[in-house]
């Protein structure tokens, strides 16, 4: 039979309401000219894409051509936001505009990662306020730079430069001191000076008062003399006028304590992004950063005095010398330490940064360095089982990763269904470590428990044979 002909059309329908008002309505679909095979062929019964197409046929239309409204139904349509990039899309992004090579993605990815431009949200790359400030600065004051067609350009110029095809010294130059009107880069910085960098990391929140800042800590809101933190995590586009409310009515935490008598300077606790912390205020315009220091365990922004303080602020303190370099004692992320140069040694309560003594310091120096913090001793073991009949090692019974095992500190095996470390005999434990063995691959050994993976020999590589030169890989 023939083919059905046609034409793909979009009619816009124009109209004024009962109270005077313009309207217009559109619909896309096709105008069948010939219907061909259309007359004999019952779409309904055979393929439901033939069926919508159906239902998007229009009727041969004129401009001009008056139009009866039978029925007006509203009917609402939200569209979607794109989806968030991942690493993967982002990828792929970067290969359809020629950004970069594949050698290059992982560097590039790291590096956004690593310097706080975007965050994960699951598999999503999510952008920060940083990220915002700086893309900013770089589009008023940089733009040639982070033209998407930069980075291609300027990859098949190196690659031009790389196949023999242009001198590099020229493009060189051009890059760095421009030509023929264009400016180089040595015109694009010869005036950062002139940069505000409190407007390129400031945007106002639509709608309201409040000025999102970027500083040198995070993100924070504004709002006259009001200042509040960003919470760590929270996405740009969740930052709504409603959240930045409930931010500022949540209680500061900052209380003032007094002032100190040495300085003159008031000295106020609040609560920061890393916790509670007491610091002193400087007079406008003083030079140097105020002295801070974080509060103990067993203090509280609620009972915190100006003595403790006062004693908080003077940390790290210097308690002495020991073989000509200072003896310091500071409170750190994992908590109270003595150090000397790259040495040093934990302390056992807060409250030693206060009394350790120089004399204190030397005896702990003297002791052997314990085990760090992420590395516990080993457990000792559940039960002693004797010697293996097999290896004439001790066997004996610990608690594992995945459960409790028996051992000859040579192999492992773990106890099976039925077996319990109160009850298992020696024989029992044999029969394990046995059936291990023989399960273990062959010709291969298992490493002794505890052995360095680095302690195991390579084999010696094989000398090339003699007069014969050496493949090239």
């Amino acid at each position: 039979m023939k083919d059905a002909t046609g034409e793909s059309v979009t009619v816009r329908v124009s109209g004024r309401s009962s109270a005077g008002e313009e309207a217009e309505f559109g619909a896309s679909g096709k105008i069948i000219g010939f219907y061909g095979f259309l007359k004999a062929y019952v779409e309904d019964a055979d393929d439901d894409a033939e069926r919508d197409d159906r239902e998007r046929r229009l009727p041969a239309l004129a401009e001009g051509d008056p139009l009866t409204a039978l029925d007006l139904a509203a009917a609402e349509h939200a569209t979607r936001p794109p989806a968030r990039y991942t690493e993967a899309t982002l990828v792929k992004e970067l290969e359809d505009r020629e950004i970069g090579r594949p050698s290059t993605y992982a560097n590039i990815l790291g590096t956004i990662l690593d310097r706080g431009y975007v965050f994960k949200k699951g598999t999503a790359l999510v952008p920060s306020f940083l990220a915002f400030a700086v893309i900013t600065l770089l589009e008023q004051h940089f733009s040639q730079l982070v033209d998407y067609d930069f980075t291609a350009r300027m990859e098949d110029a190196l690659d031009a430069i790389a196949r023999g095809e242009a001198a590099r010294v020229p493009w060189l130059r051009r890059f760095y001191f421009g030509e023929d009107g264009e400016e180089g880069l040595k015109e694009l910085v010869s005036d950062l000076g002139d940069i505000d960098a409190r407007e390129v990391s400031s945007f106002p929140l639509a709608g309201t008062d409040i000025v999102v800042r970027v500083g040198r800590y995070g993100p924070y809101l504004e709002r006259g003399d009001q200042r509040v933190n960003v919470p760590e995590g929270m996405a740009p586009d969740e930052l709504t006028p409603e959240t930045a409310e409930e931010l500022f009515a949540q209680p500061s935490g900052e209380r003032e304590l007094g002032t100190d008598p040495a300085t003159g300077r008031h000295i106020v606790a609040k609560a920061g992004r890393f916790g509670p912390y007491v610091t002193e205020v400087l007079e406008e315009g003083a030079a140097g950063k105020p002295r801070t220091g974080s509060l103990f365990k067993s203090m509280s922004l609620d009972t915190v005095t100006l003595d403790d303080a006062l004693k908080l602020l003077t940390l790290p303190r210097t308690i002495g010398e020991l073989d000509g370099e200072p003896i310091t004692v500071q409170n750190g992320r994992y908590g109270p330490y003595v150090k000397k140069g790259s040495d040093s040694r934990s302390l056992e309560s807060e409250d030693q940064l206060f009394t350790l003594s120089l004399a204190e310091a030397k005896e702990l120096f003297a002791q052997p360095k314990a085990r760090g913090r992420g590395r516990a001793a080993a457990a000792p073991p559940l039960r002693e089982l004797g010697e293996d009949p097999a290896s004439g090692r001790p066997v004996v019974i610990k608690e594992g990763r995945w459960g409790p095992y028996v051992t000859d500190g040579e192999t492992n095996a773990s106890l099976r269904q039925g077996d319990a470390v109160e009850s298992i005999t020696p024989q029992r434990a044999a029969e394990l470590l046995a059936e291990r063995r023989a399960a273990a691959p062959a010709g291969g050994t298992r490493r002794r428990a505890g052995a360095s993976k680095a302690g195991a020999k390579k084999p010696a590589a094989k000398k090339p044979a003699a007069k014969k030169p050496a493949s090239r890989p």
